[in-house]
């Protein structure tokens, strides 16, 4: 195990504690109730994302703001302010305004950071497009908000993405630049591609950037101060796996108060550099990464396009980083990468883990062998911009493996019964959120959204437990339990057994329909590397162990679980697949 030297830990700590000025009183339930309001320091900021770039600027202007590892491109703040108003500049070039909808559909890249603040410098709204998209949900994307521009990656692997435009956007190859007038793609007038030949009908993004001159970049700073921080910013699609994905829309008061809180809580100053091997697309980059690191004037590291244990690693190593993020999955692959080619990550100290639980045995082989003794675990939705809750760097290891820890400053959270009521601690119900981290709404979707939000209450969906010290236990989903027999069954209560399992190295337990029972039980489990493993193996672990109505009737043990981009596994997918072979078998 490598340790952090002593005098620099007690250094970083000591002025991130004496920046961070949260405090932990009144974090537990009062009046016993299942209902914990964050403390109300540090106070909330009504800034938007170009006045926060700005004072971050002036603050820390040479020193490093993004280091691109596979590309080797270092920009200083003042380098990225120099490139946010030149493209900003461009943007307005195009003829877009304040509200006008761009698109960006790309890995993670130089031009995604830059496209992200010039958007924000000038109240453009930032819509976020999935990599993983393909032609009818990219249609639907663009269409549902009404994107002017779409900047987007020429390709990456498999993905043809200029090609699916102009498959969808036919009238490219004949229309001028900035012209286009598309039948499917009605809104669409600009597609900026990121190649030096981005063919017929399209605008380079180098072009894009020389496209601005002196009369744009006068108005940067009027169109600037006209902006209000609670203007919608950015607009991110939930995952739709229940139906049409749905535009969760934030503003910059959401997303600059979210990022901060974030970073404060793992005590981050401008000395600190953050890997992000996140996709950019997702809250979790965009928002906890990239717009964290500037709220502190803190470094931003990109190891590369897409998420590689080799070259996370690698940038973590070389660049010298305090801080790593990541979901569980991509911490057990860099753990086995490190184990094959051990790294100096002496620097290391914290970062966040989110979206799926997290074994206790990968926790605590990241503190050890990754040297992050203060990783923290959080937890949010897109919808509340997204973190409300995280644990603190030093809280003990095993409230950072079965909770996902305290609430957030300024944010409300109540546990809620199938009947509307508040429950008490240690009750399990369905977490609702409340504050300003609570989005503004589904775009252009007034019904959904007052499906989710009532009485200011964002309805998550998701299942938890607070307990009387104010810690917070997920435990499913509220449209994951499985009903058997009339019994309710918990998917993740089976899970967490499972996961004992020796051989287990992830594993997700869903219901598939059944004539009989309504529903059954199903696992599927993936070994450790170098294992082998039966369903018979699982099912005898289970025997005597869990009651029987929830030892799953179907196991199956595979290679690898499906799942999203941002490492989150596809019940619906995994259910949909199972339902399909058993039909064979039939």
């Amino acid at each position: 195990m490598t340790i952090l030297n002593e005098s620099l830990a007690g250094r970083i700590r000591g002025v991130g504690q004496g920046q961070t000025g949260e405090s932990r009183a009144l974090l537990a339930p009062q009046d016993g109730r299942a209902y914990v309001r964050g403390p109300e320091t540090p106070a909330l900021r009504y800034v938007t994302i170009p006045q926060m770039l700005r004072e971050t600027v002036s603050k820390f202007g040479p020193r490093d703001a993004a280091v691109f590892t596979e590309t080797g491109v270092r920009l200083s703040y003042y380098d990225l302010d120099r490139e946010v108003d030149k493209l900003a500049s461009g943007l307005l070039a195009l003829g877009l305004d304040k509200g006008d909808r761009l698109g960006i559909w790309s890995p993670n890249r130089l031009e995604w950071l830059l496209t992200q603040f010039a958007t924000a410098r000038i109240g453009v709204v930032l819509v976020t497009i999935n990599p993983a998209y393909r032609l009818a949900e990219l249609e639907y994307a663009l269409n549902k908000v009404g994107c002017k521009a779409l900047v987007l990656a020429e390709r990456f692997k498999s993905s043809e993405y200029a090609q699916m435009v102009r498959t969808l956007a036919p009238e490219l190859e004949t229309c001028e630049k900035g012209r286009l007038q598309s039948v499917k793609l009605p809104h669409l007038r600009h597609v900026v591609v990121m190649s030096d030949a981005p063919g017929p009908g399209a605008w380079s993004f180098a072009e894009l950037q020389d496209l601005g001159g002196p009369a744009q970049q006068l108005r940067l700073d009027g169109i600037t101060a006209s902006l209000n921080p609670d203007d919608a910013i950015n607009v991110q699609f939930t995952s739709g796996t229940t139906g049409a994905p749905k535009g969760a829309t934030l503003s910059h008061y959401n997303i600059v108060n979210n990022a901060f809180f974030t970073v404060d809580r793992m005590q981050f100053t401008e000395a600190d550099r953050l890997c992000i091997p996140v996709p950019l697309y997702h809250c979790f980059g965009m928002v906890l990464g990239t717009l964290g690191c500037v709220t502190k004037g803190a470094a931003m590291v990109m190891p590369g396009e897409a998420f590689d244990p080799e070259t996370a690693l690698d940038a973590c190593a070389a660049e010298r980083c305090t801080a790593l993020y990541g979901v569980p999955t991509m911490f057990v692959a860099m753990l086995e990468a490190l184990s094959a080619k051990p790294r100096d990550l002496a620097r290391l100290r914290t970062g966040v883990m989110a979206g799926a639980p997290c074994p206790i045995e990968v926790m605590r082989a990241v503190m050890e062998q990754l040297n992050m003794t203060e990783v923290t675990i959080g937890y949010g939705m897109t919808e509340t911009s997204p973190i409300s809750w995280q644990s603190f760097t030093d809280d003990p290891l095993e409230k950072r493996v079965t909770t996902v820890g305290r609430v957030h400053p300024h944010a409300e959270v109540k546990v809620m019964g199938p009947d509307g009521e508040t429950l008490k601690p240690g009750e399990q119900g369905e977490l609702c959120t409340r504050g300003y981290l609570v989005m503004k709404g589904y775009w252009n979707d007034p019904e959904k959204t007052a499906e989710s939000i009532v009485d200011g209450w964002m309805l998550t969906g998701d299942l938890g437990v607070i307990d009387e010290d104010g810690y917070c236990e997920i435990t499913g989903r509220v449209k994951d339990m499985i009903i058997r027999g009339g019994e309710n069954i918990y998917p993740r209560e089976i899970e967490d057994y499972l996961f004992r399992h020796p051989k287990v190295s992830e594993v997700q337990v869903f219901g598939i329909p059944d004539e009989k029972f309504g529903e059954e039980v199903c696992a599927w489990a993936v070994p450790k590397p170098g294992e082998t493993l039966s369903p018979d193996e699982l099912r005898a672990f289970c025997q005597g162990q869990i009651a029987h109505f929830k030892i799953p009737r179907h196991f199956r043990v595979v290679e690898a679980l499906p799942m999203t981009i941002t490492g989150k596994p596809q019940k619906f997918v995994m259910r949909d697949m199972m339902v399909e072979e058993l039909a064979a078998d039939d």
